[in-house]
């Protein structure tokens, strides 16, 4: 009969514990990601996004769309109090995130910053951000008070280069 200590048994047992806890992590943050998907509405995009870019501005329409000041402001790449500006963006756009879809205009090469044109079908406003990677290589948004600009019905948004 063969005998396995204890010890064996127990470094036996943990490894794969501690692995599958360490994958239920990133299982969760896929998980939330998915149910934010799922729970809005289609964001179109135009450009050419990175994986970054494109799930920050879908996170900042999302914060919008919920009305959710304190998800918008941990977005914020520039440090300090954020939750003012968050509350000025959500008071601009926050129910037309909710009621119309959104356009995402993605501008230049996005590896590690992009320009974007947020465009608010609702209100026919456009509102210009700077999404980047902030700190701990993680991407975010450039969160200052909204400025927004009033879009004609004939022609394209403006943009900036």
């Amino acid at each position: 009969m063969i005998t396995i200590s204890t010890r064996r048994r127990t470094a036996a047992l943990a490894v794969p514990l501690l692995l599958g806890a360490a994958l239920t992590g990133c299982a969760d943050k896929h998980l939330d990601y998915l149910t934010d998907y799922s729970n809005h509405r289609p964001l179109r995009v135009t450009g050419h996004p990175s994986t970054g870019s494109l799930e920050t501005v879908q996170r900042v329409v999302w914060r919008l769309a919920d009305g959710d000041v304190d998800g918008l402001a941990a977005l914020n790449t520039e440090g300090g109090d954020s939750r003012p500006a968050a509350r000025a963006w959500i008071k601009e756009y926050g129910k037309a995130a909710a009621r119309d879809e959104v356009t995402a205009d993605f501008y230049e090469e996005g590896s590690v910053r992009q320009a974007v044109a947020l465009h608010f079908t609702g209100p026919d406003r456009t509102q210009q951000v700077m999404v980047r990677i902030g700190p701990h290589d993680t991407w975010g948004i450039v969160l200052v008070n909204p400025e927004p600009k009033d879009v004609k019905k004939s022609g394209p948004a403006p943009t900036t280069r």
